[in-house]
Protein backbone atom coordinates (compact mmCIF):
# COMPACT_ATOMS: atom_id res chain seq x y z
CA UNK A 1 0.00 0.00 0.00
CA UNK A 2 1.57 3.42 -0.71
CA UNK A 3 2.06 5.85 1.66
CA UNK A 4 -0.09 8.37 0.05
CA UNK A 5 -3.29 5.62 0.27
CA UNK A 6 -2.10 5.05 3.84
CA UNK A 7 -3.10 8.54 4.62
CA UNK A 8 -6.32 8.55 2.46
CA UNK A 9 -7.11 5.35 4.82
CA UNK A 10 -6.39 7.24 8.24
CA UNK A 11 -8.24 10.24 6.80
CA UNK A 12 -11.13 7.87 5.94
CA UNK A 13 -11.19 6.28 9.37
CA UNK A 14 -11.38 9.53 10.87
CA UNK A 15 -13.67 11.33 8.94
CA UNK A 16 -15.87 8.92 7.80
CA UNK A 17 -15.42 10.26 3.67
CA UNK A 18 -12.93 11.04 1.56
CA UNK A 19 -13.60 13.95 -1.07
CA UNK A 20 -11.83 15.18 -4.63
CA UNK A 21 -10.36 11.41 -5.66
CA UNK A 22 -9.07 11.56 -9.17
CA UNK A 23 -10.44 8.37 -10.81
CA UNK A 24 -10.94 8.67 -14.55
CA UNK A 25 -8.85 10.37 -17.36
CA UNK A 26 -9.94 12.92 -19.69
CA UNK A 27 -10.47 9.60 -22.62
CA UNK A 28 -12.37 7.37 -20.19
CA UNK A 29 -14.72 10.79 -18.72
CA UNK A 30 -15.13 11.58 -22.18
CA UNK A 31 -16.32 7.81 -23.31
CA UNK A 32 -18.18 7.63 -20.12
CA UNK A 33 -20.41 10.71 -20.54
CA UNK A 34 -21.17 10.02 -24.47
CA UNK A 35 -22.44 5.96 -23.06
CA UNK A 36 -24.37 7.97 -20.44
CA UNK A 37 -25.69 10.73 -22.84
CA UNK A 38 -26.96 7.73 -24.98
CA UNK A 39 -28.97 6.16 -22.03
CA UNK A 40 -30.41 9.96 -21.37
CA UNK A 41 -31.48 10.10 -25.24
CA UNK A 42 -32.47 6.46 -24.99
CA UNK A 43 -34.87 6.92 -21.83
CA UNK A 44 -35.52 10.49 -21.43
CA UNK A 45 -34.29 12.53 -18.15
CA UNK A 46 -37.27 11.78 -16.01
CA UNK A 47 -35.96 7.82 -15.59
CA UNK A 48 -32.25 8.21 -16.19
CA UNK A 49 -32.69 10.79 -12.95
CA UNK A 50 -33.16 7.96 -10.89
CA UNK A 51 -34.15 5.00 -12.22
CA UNK A 52 -31.06 3.52 -14.04
CA UNK A 53 -30.12 0.92 -11.09
CA UNK A 54 -27.49 -2.14 -11.47
CA UNK A 55 -27.43 -1.73 -14.84
CA UNK A 56 -23.71 -2.64 -14.56
CA UNK A 57 -25.18 -6.16 -15.49
CA UNK A 58 -26.32 -4.75 -18.46
CA UNK A 59 -23.76 -2.78 -19.92
CA UNK A 60 -19.90 -3.54 -20.00
CA UNK A 61 -18.93 0.32 -19.75
CA UNK A 62 -21.05 0.53 -16.14
CA UNK A 63 -19.26 -2.52 -15.06
CA UNK A 64 -15.44 -1.33 -16.38
CA UNK A 65 -16.87 1.90 -13.90
CA UNK A 66 -17.78 0.26 -10.93
CA UNK A 67 -14.82 -1.90 -11.16
CA UNK A 68 -12.12 0.42 -12.42
CA UNK A 69 -8.53 0.26 -10.87
CA UNK A 70 -8.65 3.39 -9.22
CA UNK A 71 -11.56 3.31 -7.65
CA UNK A 72 -10.60 -0.22 -6.15
CA UNK A 73 -7.47 0.43 -4.87
CA UNK A 74 -8.79 2.95 -2.47
CA UNK A 75 -11.78 0.59 -2.03
CA UNK A 76 -9.22 -2.22 -0.89
CA UNK A 77 -7.13 -0.04 1.28
CA UNK A 78 -10.15 0.52 3.48
CA UNK A 79 -12.51 -2.84 3.46
CA UNK A 80 -9.27 -5.52 2.60
CA UNK A 81 -8.89 -7.11 -1.03
CA UNK A 82 -11.56 -9.48 -0.53
CA UNK A 83 -14.74 -6.77 -1.83
CA UNK A 84 -18.59 -7.47 -3.29
CA UNK A 85 -19.84 -5.00 -5.99
CA UNK A 86 -23.20 -4.64 -4.14
CA UNK A 87 -25.58 -2.12 -6.13
CA UNK A 88 -25.00 0.29 -7.89
CA UNK A 89 -27.22 3.70 -9.37
CA UNK A 90 -26.93 6.61 -11.86
CA UNK A 91 -28.58 9.75 -9.80
CA UNK A 92 -28.62 13.13 -11.72
CA UNK A 93 -30.31 16.03 -10.35
CA UNK A 94 -31.40 18.05 -13.88
CA UNK A 95 -31.29 21.81 -14.76
CA UNK A 96 -34.35 24.12 -12.59
CA UNK A 97 -33.73 27.63 -12.50
CA UNK A 98 -31.32 30.10 -14.95
CA UNK A 99 -29.75 31.45 -11.68
CA UNK A 100 -26.56 29.47 -10.39
CA UNK A 101 -25.26 30.49 -7.02
CA UNK A 102 -21.59 29.66 -6.82
CA UNK A 103 -20.02 29.08 -3.62
CA UNK A 104 -17.13 26.43 -4.43
CA UNK A 105 -13.85 27.63 -4.70
CA UNK A 106 -11.92 26.13 -7.48
CA UNK A 107 -8.33 26.45 -7.24
CA UNK A 108 -7.05 26.82 -11.20
CA UNK A 109 -8.90 23.92 -13.72
CA UNK A 110 -7.56 20.78 -12.12
CA UNK A 111 -8.96 20.99 -7.95
CA UNK A 112 -11.52 21.90 -5.92
CA UNK A 113 -11.74 22.56 -2.24
CA UNK A 114 -14.18 21.97 0.71
CA UNK A 115 -16.73 24.43 0.88
CA UNK A 116 -16.45 26.40 4.55
CA UNK A 117 -19.27 25.65 7.05
CA UNK A 118 -20.23 29.41 6.55
CA UNK A 119 -20.68 28.86 2.90
CA UNK A 120 -23.16 25.58 3.29
CA UNK A 121 -24.95 27.40 5.75
CA UNK A 122 -25.59 30.49 3.30
CA UNK A 123 -25.94 27.68 0.65
CA UNK A 124 -28.75 26.48 3.21
CA UNK A 125 -30.51 29.28 3.07
CA UNK A 126 -30.72 29.83 -0.12
CA UNK A 127 -32.20 26.22 -0.93
CA UNK A 128 -34.82 27.03 1.83
CA UNK A 129 -37.09 29.02 -0.51
CA UNK A 130 -36.80 26.70 -3.18
CA UNK A 131 -39.77 24.11 -2.63
CA UNK A 132 -40.30 20.85 -4.40
CA UNK A 133 -37.03 20.75 -6.18
CA UNK A 134 -34.82 17.91 -6.30
CA UNK A 135 -32.82 17.13 -2.93
CA UNK A 136 -31.39 14.32 -0.52
CA UNK A 137 -32.21 14.96 3.16
CA UNK A 138 -29.89 14.30 6.02
CA UNK A 139 -29.76 10.55 6.06
CA UNK A 140 -27.72 7.69 7.00
CA UNK A 141 -27.07 5.03 3.91
CA UNK A 142 -27.37 2.02 6.38
CA UNK A 143 -30.54 3.23 7.33
CA UNK A 144 -31.58 1.54 4.03
CA UNK A 145 -29.30 -1.36 3.72
CA UNK A 146 -30.25 -4.69 5.54
CA UNK A 147 -26.09 -5.38 6.04
CA UNK A 148 -23.99 -6.24 9.15
CA UNK A 149 -20.67 -8.18 9.57
CA UNK A 150 -19.01 -5.57 7.98
CA UNK A 151 -19.30 -1.88 6.60
CA UNK A 152 -20.31 -0.30 3.43
CA UNK A 153 -18.58 1.97 1.40
CA UNK A 154 -20.31 4.10 -0.87
CA UNK A 155 -18.98 5.32 -3.95
CA UNK A 156 -19.80 9.05 -5.94
CA UNK A 157 -18.12 9.14 -9.26
CA UNK A 158 -18.83 12.65 -10.91
CA UNK A 159 -19.94 12.74 -14.39
CA UNK A 160 -20.23 16.17 -14.35
CA UNK A 161 -19.00 18.73 -12.11
CA UNK A 162 -20.44 18.36 -8.51
CA UNK A 163 -20.66 21.96 -7.26
CA UNK A 164 -22.44 24.01 -4.20
CA UNK A 165 -25.05 25.55 -7.53
CA UNK A 166 -26.30 22.43 -8.82
CA UNK A 167 -26.09 20.44 -5.37
CA UNK A 168 -23.03 18.44 -4.55
CA UNK A 169 -22.75 16.48 -1.51
CA UNK A 170 -22.29 17.87 1.80
CA UNK A 171 -21.27 15.92 4.81
CA UNK A 172 -20.61 16.01 8.74
CA UNK A 173 -17.18 14.87 9.50
CA UNK A 174 -16.76 12.12 11.68
CA UNK A 175 -20.55 11.75 12.41
CA UNK A 176 -19.99 7.71 11.07
CA UNK A 177 -18.73 7.11 14.98
CA UNK A 178 -22.15 8.13 16.36
CA UNK A 179 -24.22 4.94 15.01
CA UNK A 180 -27.53 4.64 13.59
CA UNK A 181 -29.40 7.71 14.06
CA UNK A 182 -33.44 7.80 14.38
CA UNK A 183 -34.93 8.95 11.08
CA UNK A 184 -38.50 10.67 10.41
CA UNK A 185 -40.56 10.99 7.38
CA UNK A 186 -39.37 14.05 5.99
CA UNK A 187 -41.79 16.81 5.47
CA UNK A 188 -40.10 18.83 3.07
CA UNK A 189 -41.50 18.46 -0.26
CA UNK A 190 -38.74 16.99 -2.93
CA UNK A 191 -36.75 14.32 -0.90
CA UNK A 192 -35.13 11.60 -3.76
CA UNK A 193 -35.12 9.15 -0.96
CA UNK A 194 -37.05 6.58 -2.15
CA UNK A 195 -38.44 5.95 1.30
CA UNK A 196 -38.89 9.79 2.10
CA UNK A 197 -37.34 9.61 5.33
CA UNK A 198 -34.86 12.51 6.85
CA UNK A 199 -32.61 12.67 10.79
CA UNK A 200 -34.46 14.78 12.67
CA UNK A 201 -32.61 18.74 12.09
CA UNK A 202 -31.84 19.01 16.16
CA UNK A 203 -29.82 15.84 15.94
CA UNK A 204 -27.37 16.67 13.23
CA UNK A 205 -24.76 19.32 13.77
CA UNK A 206 -25.08 21.55 10.68
CA UNK A 207 -22.40 23.83 12.31
CA UNK A 208 -19.91 21.33 11.22
CA UNK A 209 -21.14 20.46 7.70
CA UNK A 210 -18.35 20.34 4.85
CA UNK A 211 -19.32 20.43 0.81
CA UNK A 212 -17.49 18.11 -0.85
CA UNK A 213 -17.50 19.65 -4.33
CA UNK A 214 -16.00 17.31 -7.26
CA UNK A 215 -14.82 18.01 -10.74
CA UNK A 216 -15.81 15.84 -13.65
CA UNK A 217 -13.80 12.41 -13.31
CA UNK A 218 -13.03 12.71 -9.32
CA UNK A 219 -14.86 10.87 -6.60
CA UNK A 220 -16.09 11.16 -3.19
CA UNK A 221 -16.72 7.82 -0.65
CA UNK A 222 -18.41 7.53 2.35
CA UNK A 223 -19.31 5.80 5.38
CA UNK A 224 -22.35 4.12 5.67
CA UNK A 225 -23.04 5.94 9.10
CA UNK A 226 -21.81 8.89 7.78
CA UNK A 227 -24.54 11.85 7.93
CA UNK A 228 -24.84 12.99 4.47
CA UNK A 229 -27.08 15.24 2.08
CA UNK A 230 -27.31 17.49 -0.81
CA UNK A 231 -29.47 20.34 -1.83
CA UNK A 232 -31.56 21.02 -4.58
CA UNK A 233 -29.60 21.81 -8.53
CA UNK A 234 -30.85 25.43 -8.91
CA UNK A 235 -27.97 25.79 -11.51
CA UNK A 236 -28.61 25.80 -15.06
CA UNK A 237 -25.43 22.50 -14.96
CA UNK A 238 -26.42 19.28 -15.02
CA UNK A 239 -25.25 17.05 -12.10
CA UNK A 240 -24.99 12.81 -12.66
CA UNK A 241 -22.98 11.08 -10.88
CA UNK A 242 -22.82 7.05 -10.56
CA UNK A 243 -23.43 6.05 -6.99
CA UNK A 244 -21.64 2.17 -6.10
CA UNK A 245 -21.93 0.26 -2.84
CA UNK A 246 -19.26 -2.13 -2.11
CA UNK A 247 -19.05 -4.35 1.01
CA UNK A 248 -16.02 -6.87 2.26
CA UNK A 249 -16.79 -10.42 1.72
CA UNK A 250 -17.28 -11.13 5.74
CA UNK A 251 -20.40 -8.68 5.52
CA UNK A 252 -24.07 -10.31 5.11
CA UNK A 253 -27.46 -9.65 4.07
CA UNK A 254 -30.34 -9.76 7.30
CA UNK A 255 -33.94 -9.59 7.68
CA UNK A 256 -34.94 -6.48 8.63
CA UNK A 257 -38.13 -5.34 8.30
CA UNK A 258 -36.91 -2.14 8.76
CA UNK A 259 -34.54 -1.96 6.03
CA UNK A 260 -36.04 -4.39 3.33
CA UNK A 261 -33.69 -5.33 0.80
CA UNK A 262 -32.68 -7.41 -1.91
CA UNK A 263 -29.49 -7.95 -3.54
CA UNK A 264 -29.81 -9.09 -6.98
CA UNK A 265 -26.55 -7.81 -8.54
CA UNK A 266 -24.11 -8.34 -6.47
CA UNK A 267 -20.83 -9.02 -8.08
CA UNK A 268 -17.37 -9.92 -7.12
CA UNK A 269 -15.01 -6.72 -7.39
CA UNK A 270 -11.29 -7.91 -6.18
CA UNK A 271 -10.02 -10.69 -4.67
CA UNK A 272 -11.89 -14.10 -3.33
CA UNK A 273 -15.47 -14.91 -1.31
CA UNK A 274 -14.57 -17.26 1.56
CA UNK A 275 -17.92 -16.92 3.13
CA UNK A 276 -20.88 -17.34 0.37
CA UNK A 277 -23.03 -15.14 2.29
CA UNK A 278 -24.46 -13.45 -1.10
CA UNK A 279 -26.30 -16.40 -2.78
CA UNK A 280 -26.78 -14.27 -6.15
CA UNK A 281 -23.19 -13.22 -6.37
CA UNK A 282 -21.54 -13.59 -10.23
Amino acid sequence: MSVSTCQMKERYNQQGFLSAVPVLDDTELREARQAFNHLEREFGEEYTQYSLHNVHLQYPWVMGLAKHPNILQVVQSILGSDVILLDSRFICKYPTTPTPHPTATQAGNDAITLTSEEEVRSSEKDQQSETGLPFVAWHQDMRYWGIAGGPVLSVWLALDDSLAENGALKVIPGSHCSGMLPHQLASRPGNMLSVNQEIPEELVQTDSALLCPLLAGQMSIHDGFLVHASDPNTSQKRRCGFVIRYVPTCAYPIQDPDRPRRFHATVMASGSDQFSHFSTLL
